[in-house]
């Protein structure tokens, strides 16, 4: 796959994300790099100052460097930002690592050398995995201690992650055929100044929670129908009253999901119930909201994996080299605390709908779902787990962008904390797919009861699927394992087939069209350069 930089598309990351793919930088971009590095290598034969050329960094930036240390200097950056802890970061974003980072120094902005961007790819391209730990950075002057990580293992004194092992890194290089990177002057400072791990997170948490909102929707529905709820709220008429474009996508689904069901047509007349509860009726406003904050974000994060995060940066066209803050990762930030808001409500409406299943008063079915209450306990204490899940992803949710402490003796005092805000998410996605393996449980028993009588052909469907591997509950069991294959069964896509079977609908997740929203300043891709 050719990168275009400042081009990238959601559908590079996800292969990106998803591993197996080889990237190769457009030809047309290396004019630009080495234009940009020239300005670069003049200043550092110069003898004005130039900041983290020819200076300390941070709060040491009024101590000047000698020419004859400036490689030193750019070595010493990465060896003494190289101070993460915790557990390492996963392939999937480490691959994401690499590859932002190279996309990023092609824009031409950085002053590296083509070197530089060619040993990124070749490492992505290889399949080496850097050994990153997670912990570490607080998301403003780039995120210097995970990037420091990756770097270190660019020039062969760091390591890789081998078969879930750690090992040294110039070994690893050398197998590969990969010459380790030297630093030229300022080199160093590009690669660990940037948002590109926070950025990849983000970006992690938003491909694994696609599945998880798809599935919500398949669930939810079957819920609607095993508690013989109502299709009226889910009437377009309603939606477009409102004007939401995710709750009016969300309706649609819903309403397509319904449609032909035995279950709802048996209970049109006769039926006392004049409304559902708001965890039946209010979904489309509850999910069709956190959609569309899911969407916003898809957009500032493909922005922000677009986007040139170093400091200084270099204008070739007049030899400027400017000192800014595009390192701060507060857009990254928000976007992750907006998507923790998104996982926890989808988790928290999802519980509800459990509550509501096994409240005999409310579900007018068997207490707990059990075939013989009192005996069995049914799901009984299944609904204590998706609650403590829930209370979890409360806590979780707590934004992290509004917290900051000072760095750098306080010449870095606002930061964002965007690599937490984003590496948080995992736990809530786990969570969140958690409480709907135990609803689409629920669900299905719930659809036992209902029997002979048939819920619609894409709801039968999603039965189906769990009737495969997890039996009817006619009396109680060990329920543990069924959740886990219920939640893999959420997580793996497998419930995103069925939305599929709808193509004249909406597509749920926006990936097209969201190129001609960056607006980014980059000259546009002549034929056979685009991705």
């Amino acid at each position: 796959m050719r990168i275009w930089p400042g081009r990238l598309t959601l559908e590079l990351l996800q292969a990106v994300h998803a591993g197996g793919v080889t990237l190769e930088l457009a030809e047309t971009a290396r004019g630009r790099i080495r234009e940009s590095a020239q300005v670069i290598q003049r200043a550092a034969d110069g003898e004005a100052p130039v900041y983290g050329v020819n200076t300390g960094f941070g709060k040491l930036a009024d101590q000047r460097i000698s020419k004859a240390q400036l490689a030193t200097l750019q070595l010493n950056l990465i060896r003494s930002h190289s101070v993460g802890v915790g557990e390492p970061l996963s392939a999937e974003v480490v691959r994401l690592m690499l590859a932002l980072k190279a996309a990023a120094l092609a824009r031409g902005y950085s002053g590296v050398r083509e070197v530089v961007v060619d040993t990124l790819l070749a490492v992505h391209n290889a399949g080496l995995v850097p050994y990153v730990p997670s912990q570490g950075s607080v998301g403003a002057s780039g995120d210097l201690a995970p990037l420091s990580h990756m770097t270190l293992a660019l020039i062969g004194e760091g390591e890789m992650l081998i078969n879930g092992k750690r090992v040294p890194a110039l070994g690893a290089l050398q197998k590969a055929g990969i010459t380790p990177l030297t630093l030229g002057a300022k080199e160093g400072l590009a690669l660990v100044n940037g948002t590109q791990t926070s950025t990849a997170l983000a970006l992690h948490a938003l491909f694994a929670f696609e599945p998880v909102l798809e599935s919500a929707l398949v669930i939810g529905a079957l819920t609607v129908d095993a508690a013989r709820g109502s299709d009226g709220p889910f009437d377009p008429r309603i939606h477009a009253l409102r004007g939401q474009l995710g709750q009016i996508d969300v309706a649609e689904y819903y309403r397509a999901l319904l449609k032909g069901s035995q279950i709802r047509e048996s209970h049109l007349s006769g039926d006392d119930r004049v409304q559902d509860p708001y965890c039946l009726r209010c979904q489309p406003q509850v999910v069709g909201a956190c959609l569309d904050q899911l969407r916003h974000v898809a957009v500032i994060l493909l922005r922000e994996a677009n986007a040139v995060t170093d400091n200084p940066l270099v204008f070739a066209e007049d030899s400027a080299v400017v000192s800014g803050g595009n390192f701060h990762a507060e857009p990254v930030a928000l976007a992750a605390d907006g998507m923790a808001l998104a996982i926890a409500e989808v988790g928290a409406i999802a519980e509800r709908r459990i509550a509501m299943l096994i409240d005999s008063s409310v579900s007018r079915l068997p207490a707990f779902l059990a075939a013989d209450p009192g005996l069995n306990s049914g799901f009984m204490i299944a609904h204590v787990t998706a609650a403590s899940l829930a209370s979890e992803n409360k806590s979780l949710a707590h934004p992290a962008s509004v917290d900051s402490l000072p760095t750098s003796a306080n010449q870095e005092d606002h930061v964002s904390m965007a690599t937490f805000a984003a590496r948080r998410l995992q736990a809530m996605i786990s969570n969140t797919a958690h409480i709907l393996g135990i609803e689409l449980l629920a669900a299905a028993q719930a659809i036992e009861f209902l029997r002979p009588l048939q819920s619609s052909a894409a709801l039968e469907k999603a039965h189906a699927l769990l009737r495969q591997r997890v039996p009817a509950m006619p009396q109680d069991r060990h329920i543990s394992p069924d959740i886990e294959i219920a939640t893999q069964i959420t997580r793996s896509g497998s419930l995103s087939e069925i939305l599929r079977a709808f193509p004249e609908l909406p597509p749920l997740w926006i990936l097209d069209g969201l190129n001609r929203d960056l607006q980014l300043c980059v000259p546009e891709p002549s034929e056979g350069e685009l991705i």
